[in-house]
């Protein structure tokens, strides 16, 4: 019996890290390859070049945190979810009724954590005219939503963090399916 209290608390599942706002227009840059290298005792996998990665091995949180602060060149946002919540989100159907063409992009943005208030969902931005981004639906620290590839969609997604009243980082849909990818080859 303690044995196998002893193995479930060593069991940890897989982790997924998002890091805010790094490799965009040339700030706070970095090589996520060397990154994901330098952590491979956590079998660390690059997702891409926005900061994003999938930890496999156990490793608690504030260890990940600190070992990703000390081998970061620049203080960042670090946000940090289970593998099994991103393979839930995949489950979901949060872009039903969405029409699928190349000038609309699918994307979740995280949350650094759980809003003490929400706005309510949906919404679009601008508040009048032809939208640029929609804000579908949110569930727990995940919000889901549509852009229009345009140049303003940039502040409108900067607006988020007010909208909730704490720090958020998106990534595309396709994004969310690799990490997913990812995580389906090995048990969460």
């Amino acid at each position: 019996m303690v044995f196998e209290r002893r193995q479930r608390r060593r069991t940890r599942v897989a982790l997924v890290v998002l890091l805010r706002g790094v490799n965009v227009g040339g700030h706070r840059t970095f090589r996520p390859t060397t990154l994901a290298e330098q952590l491979k005792h956590l079998d660390a996998v690059n997702i891409g070049a926005a900061g994003t990665f999938v930890i496999r091995r156990p490793v608690t949180r504030a260890q990940l945190r600190v070992e990703l602060a000390r081998r970061l060149p620049f203080d960042t946002e670090i946000m940090i979810c289970q593998g099994r919540e991103i393979v839930r989100l995949m489950s979901g159907n949060h872009f039903a009724d969405q029409p699928v063409r190349p000038d609309i992009v699918r994307f979740v943005s995280v949350l650094s954590k759980r809003p003490r208030s929400a706005p309510s969902t949906p919404m679009s931005f601008p508040s009048s005219g032809k939208w640029l981004i929609k804000i579908l639906a949110r569930d727990n620290r995940f919000v889901f939503g549509v852009y229009r590839r345009h140049m303003k969609v940039i502040s409108y997604l900067g607006t988020l963090d007010r909208l909730f009243g704490v720090p958020i980082t998106t990534r595309n849909w396709n994004t969310i399916t690799a990490i997913a990818r990812v995580l389906g080859k090995r048990r969460i």
